[in-house]
C-alpha cells in the first residue's frame, strides 16, 4: 500500500468533518411560545459529578429527583412522568414534571416554590452526604438541560455550559473545624430566549438555561406564601436535630441572537480541542507509517517467497524446506472449538457493523443530544437488525471450519455474547435496586429489551443462519493434509501471551486519548458528541488491528505454527486488555469511590465493555488473516 493510498481516507474524513460542521439535525420540532405561556420545567436524576480542582469522583450512583430524604417540593398532583425513549431509561434519566412555574418573558424574583419543608436527622445526613460528594441537580427546560457556565477548556477563555448545577456547596468554617456543607435553596434561573423574526405575533423559542444556584435563609413573610430571600445566611442542615429549609426561586428572562438551531453549540464545545488534534494527527501518522512498513516488508518477502516456491521444478537448488509453505497442508485445518469461534465471528461482526452505523449517523447529526437517548436507542435496534449479519457469518464460517452441529450454532449465535452482557447488566441492575438508585432498569424496560431480543434478533439471526448454512462453504486454495503436522519449539516472542500483549497495546493506543474522553462522557455525565473524531479513530483502530496482526501471523506461518485462527482472534482481541487495565487506572488516580456498590458497578461495567471490545477486534484480526492467508496460499503451485 503506498502511503498516498493510506491518506487517502484520513484528508477525505476531515474534509467531511469541516462539512458536517455546519450540517446540523437538531432531531425535535422546535416549540413556540407566546409572550405568558407556560414553559414546562422538568427534573431529572441527580447525577455525581466532578469540580474542577476538587475532590476525585465518589460515587457513581445517580438518585431519583423525588427520592424522599431529599425532600424536594413536588407538584400538586404528584410527579408525573415524562415518555422517555429505551436509551434515555438504560443510560440513567428519570424525567418528571415539577411545581416551578415559568411563564415566557415574565420575571419574577424569590417565589416561594412549596412552603416550608422540614429535614430530620436521616434526611439531613443522607443529603449532607450527597453534597460532599458534588452531587447535581439536573432540569430540563424546553428540552435544554439547565446549567452552569463554565470557562475551562472553551477557547481562549469563552464560556460553555456544563450539564447540572450542584446541590449544594461545602465551606470551610474556620481553620480547624471540618468543612461544613450547605444546601442550595434558591435557583436564580437565567433563561434565554430568541424572537422568531418574521412573525405577525410576537412569538419566542428558548435557546438557553443557566442555574446559579444559592445557599440563603429565606423565609414566609406574609400569608399569601410571599417569601423574603434577603437573609443570605447559608442554610446548614442538622444532623443531629430538625431544619426547616424554604425553597424559593427566581426567573430571569434574556434577549438572545442565538437561533434555535444552534442552542446546542455551547453544549457541545470540544473541550481541549488541540488535545484531540494532536492525538488524531499522532495516530494517523503512526498508521500510515505501520501500514506502508507493513505493506512493504510483506510484498517482498511474499514476492520472493512465491517466485521461490513457484520455480522448484526449474531450478534444483531450491529446496522446499523452510518458510510457511511447508504448513499448506495443515494451515486450512479446523480449528480447536470451532464452534465458540463461529458464534465470536458472528457477534463480532454484528458489533462491528452496529458501531460502524452508529457513528456514522451520529457523524451525520441524526443523533441529536436534543432527542435524549437516541444515541442508546439507535446502538441497540441497529444489534438488533444486524443479528441477520451475524447468524449468516456464523453459519458459513462454523460450515466451513467443517461443523456439523448446525442447529446448535444457530442457537447459540443470538443467545451467547448477548446473554453474556445481558446476564451480567442484569446483575449489576441489582446492586443499583439495593441502592435505591434511579440508574436501576426498571422491570418492564428489562422484559421490553428481551422482547425486542428474542422477538426481533432472534429470529433474524435464525434466518441468517439458515441462509449461512445453505451457501456453500468457502472453497481452500490448498488441499488439507490427513495427518497434522509436527510444529517445532517457537521463539518467545511467538508464544502466546508475549504476541497477544506485543500486538495488543497498538490498536489500543490507535484509541487511547478518545477513550480518556469518552470515559469521562460516561462517568461524569457530560454531552459526548466529539463523533468525527471518533470516526476517524474507529477507522485508525481498524486498520491498526489489521496491519498488526497479518504481521503477527505472518511471522508465525513462517515458524511453521499453522494454529493462526484463533491466534489471531486472540491477538488482535488482547487489546481489550489494555482498555481494561486503563479503565483500572482511571478507576484508581481520577475515581475515590466509597462504598462496594460503585466500585463493584464501575468494575462491572468496564468488565462488560472490555468483553465487547475483544469480540470486536478479535473479529477484525481473524478476517484480516483469514483474507491474507487466503491469498497467499492461492498465489502458490502446490502439487
Amino acid at each position: 500500500m503506498h502511503f498516498s493510498t493510506s491518506l487517502a481516507p484520513i484528508v477525505g474524513t476531515l474534509s467531511l468533518l469541516q462539512i458536517t460542521s455546519a450540517f446540523y439535525l437538531p432531531g425535535v420540532a422546535p416549540t413556540d411560545y407566546n409572550s405568558g405561556d407556560k414553559v414546562a420545567l422538568h427534573v431529572n436524576s441527580l447525577t455525581p459529578a466532578f469540580v474542577s480542582g476538587g475532590r476525585p469522583l465518589s460515587s457513581i450512583v445517580s438518585f431519583d429527583y423525588y427520592h424522599t430524604a431529599f425532600n424536594f417540593c413536588r407538584p400538586k398532583d404528584g410527579p408525573k412522568k415524562v415518555s422517555e425513549s429505551l436509551g434515555s431509561i438504560l443510560f440513567g434519566d428519570r424525567i418528571l414534571d415539577s411545581p416551578f412555574d415559568l411563564y415566557m418573558t415574565k420575571n419574577e424574583t424569590c417565589k416561594n416554590l412549596c412552603g416550608v419543608k422540614k429535614y430530620e436527622e436521616m434526611k439531613s445526613k443522607f443529603v449532607n452526604r450527597r453534597i460532599r460528594q458534588n452531587y447535581n441537580i439536573n432540569w430540563l427546560v424546553d428540552g435544554l438541560p439547565a446549567a452552569t457556565l463554565d470557562d475551562d477548556g472553551g477557547d481562549e477563555g469563552e464560556e460553555y455550559y456544563s450539564q447540572g448545577f450542584p446541590l449544594g456547596a461545602v465551606a470551610q468554617e474556620g481553620s480547624e473545624q471540618e468543612p461544613v456543607p450547605h444546601l442550595n435553596n434558591h435557583y436564580n434561573i437565567l433563561i434565554d430566549y430568541h424572537e422568531i423574526p418574521g412573525r405577525k405575533n410576537n412569538q419566542f423559542r428558548v435557546v438557553g438555561v443557566v442555574v446559579k444556584p444559592e445557599s440563603r435563609s429565606s423565609r414566609v413573610v406574609d400569608e399569601e406564601g410571599n417569601a423574603n430571600c434577603d437573609d443570605e445566611t447559608a442554610v446548614t442542615l442538622n444532623e443531629n436535630g430538625q431544619t426547616d429549609v424554604l425553597f424559593t426561586y427566581s426567573v430571569f428572562w434574556i434577549p438572545s441572537s442565538t437561533v434555535w438551531a444552534t442552542r446546542w453549540d455551547k453544549y457541545l464545545r470540544v473541550v481541549e480541542p488541540r488535545i484531540h488534534w494532536f492525538s488524531l494527527v499522532n495516530s494517523a501518522i503512526i498508521v500510515v507509517f505501520l501500514t506502508g512498513m507493513v505493506a512493504m516488508v510483506l510484498l517482498r518477502a511474499l514476492r520472493k517467497d512465491i517466485a521461490r516456491y513457484n520455480q522448484l521444478d526449474l531450478n534444483e537448488d531450491v529446496q522446499d524446506d523452510s518458510g510457511w509453505k511447508l504448513v499448506h497442508g495443515d494451515v486450512f485445518r479446523s480449528p480447536t472449538n470451532p464452534m465458540l469461534l463461529s458464534v465470536f465471528l458472528g457477534s463480532g461482526t454484528q458489533l462491528f457493523f452496529m458501531t460502524g452505523a452508529t457513528i456514522v449517523f451520529a457523524l451525520l447529526g441524526f443523533l441529536s443530544p436534543s432527542n435524549r437517548g437516541s444515541l442508546g436507542t439507535v446502538m441497540i435496534l441497529l444489534y438488533t437488525l444486524f443479528g441477520f449479519i451475524g447468524g449468516y457469518v456464523s453459519a458459513r464460517s462454523y460450515k466451513s471450519f467443517g461443523g456439523e452441529a448446525w442447529k446448535r450454532n444457530i442457537i447459540l449465535t443470538p443467545l451467547f455474547v448477548p446473554g453474556i452482557v445481558f446476564g451480567g447488566f442484569f446483575l449489576l441492575n441489582f446492586f443499583l435496586i439495593y441502592e435505591h438508585s434511579s440508574g436501576a432498569v426498571p422491570l418492564t424496560t428489562m422484559l421490553a429489551l428481551v422482547g425486542i431480543w428474542f422477538v426481533i434478533s432472534v429470529p433474524l439471526s435464525f434466518g441468517g443462519s439458515w441462509l449461512g448454512f445453505k451457501s456453500p462453504p468457502f472453497p481452500s486454495p490448498v488441499r488439507t493434509n490427513q495427518i497434522p503436522r509436527q510444529i517445532p519449539d517457537q521463539v518467545m516472542y511467538l508464544k502466546p501471551v508475549p504476541s497477544m500483549l506485543l500486538v495488543g497495546i497498538l490498536p489500543f493506543g490507535a484509541i487511547f486519548v478518545e477513550l480518556y474522553f469518552i470515559m469521562n462522557s460516561i462517568w461524569f455525565h457530560k454531552v459526548y458528541y466529539m463523533f468525527g473524531f471518533l470516526f476517524v479513530c474507529y477507522g485508525i483502530m481498524i486498520m491498526t488491528c489489521s496491519t498488526v496482526t497479518v504481521l503477527m501471523i505472518y511471522f508465525l506461518l513462517c515458524s511453521e505454527n499453522y494454529h493462526w485462527q484463533w491466534r489471531s482472534f486472540f491477538t488482535a482481541g488482547a487489546s481489550a486488555i489494555y482498555v481494561f487495565l486503563n479503565a483500572i487506572i482511571y478507576w484508581v488516580s481520577k475515581l475515590s469511590l466509597g462504598g462496594l456498590t460503585s466500585n463493584v458497578l464501575y468494575l462491572g461495567y468496564s468488565a462488560l465493555i472490555g468483553f465487547l471490545f475483544f469480540v470486536l477486534t478479535g473479529t477484525i484480526g481473524f478476517f484480516s488473516c483469514w483474507l491474507f492467508v487466503r491469498k497467499i496460499y492461492g498465489s502458490i503451485k502446490i502439487e
